[in-house]
């Protein structure tokens, strides 16, 4: 009897151990938050670098239209990313998640700002080798502006998650995704989705947005990735990008939608991917 009892306490010993290393070993990330101070107030922020690593690559990510930095999307990319020794910066914009500042007074142009004053907080870290962007939606035509802002030599490679270049036309036409508006009369504020209200400095600012002309100033590696089945940005808007980058990648994946809802993990992965190839090499 004292033999079973002794058997039973190292059988359940043993497997609170393994719990244990389940628990604190299967990922290996050091995940950090912060603060970055913005042109139009705090920005949060996530920092997730590789465990143990003292020099690695790092992407900024960009979240969409209305999304924050902690989807689904945005951390099973980072998640990914740091598996493969890549670390990530992803960040609420102004107006969004936990960043200051009002939904309202956003625009894809201080959305530019903020993403640059992302990248300056990037470029100061110590151990980081290169800085790559990726952005999904709204976020993806903000890092294909931002790139091309910055230049080919400060940014090392981009991916472009269903890109919503067709921001501008939609702007043009008095439509966000729904939500109606006299376009050669805006108003001060649109009622959109998720009981969010559209500041008219948006509309204005996306019917002249010079989206490609900024984003072809960019000639570094690009990959795009968008589903053939996206109603809110047809997949039309990455081939026009891949159209404008010499070294660019296009990735089609029939029938998925905007938001990579059918295979999340499945787009994720080919982004890491690609990041893996330019990064690691």
């Amino acid at each position: 009897m004292k033999i079973f009892k002794l058997k039973k306490l190292i059988t359940a010993s043993l497997l609170t151990m393994g719990l244990m290393t389940i628990g604190t070993g299967v990922s290996f990330a050091q995940s950090k938050d912060l603060i970055i101070q913005g042109d139009h107030g705090k920005l949060a922020a996530v920092l997730q670098t590789p465990d143990g690593a003292k020099k690695y690559p790092l992407v900024i990510v960009c979240h969409g239209f209305t999304s924050n930095k902690d989807t689904k999307l945005m951390q099973t990319l980072a998640n990914d990313l740091e598996k493969e020794g890549i670390a990530t910066l992803r960040f609420d914009f102004n107006g969004h998640g936990k960043s200051e500042g009002r939904f309202q007074d956003m625009t894809v142009l201080n959305e530019i700002e903020d993403a640059k004053k992302v990248y300056d907080y990037a470029a100061k870290l110590p151990n980081v080798t290169s800085i790559s962007l990726a952005g999904h939606s709204q976020g993806g035509v903000v890092a294909s502006m931002t790139a091309g802002l910055l230049g080919t030599d400060k940014v090392k490679s981009l991916a472009l998650m269903a890109p919503a270049a067709v921001l501008r036309e939609d702007a043009i036409r008095g439509d966000c995704q729904g939500s109606r508006y006299d376009a050669n009369n805006v108003p001060e504020t649109i009622p959109i989705k998720k009981g969010l209200t559209l500041g008219r400095n948006y509309v204005l600012t996306a019917q002249t947005l010079p989206i490609y002309e900024t984003a072809v100033r960019y000639q570094g590696p690009a990959f795009m990735i968008h589903g053939t089945g996206d109603v809110i940005a047809p997949y039309t808007y990455s081939q026009r990008y891949h159209r404008i980058y010499f070294n660019g990648q296009l990735k089609l994946v029939p029938g998925e939608d905007h938001g990579f809802t059918h295979d999340t993990q499945g787009a994720c992965q080919a982004v890491t991917d690609y990041f893996v190839a330019q990064l690691k090499k």
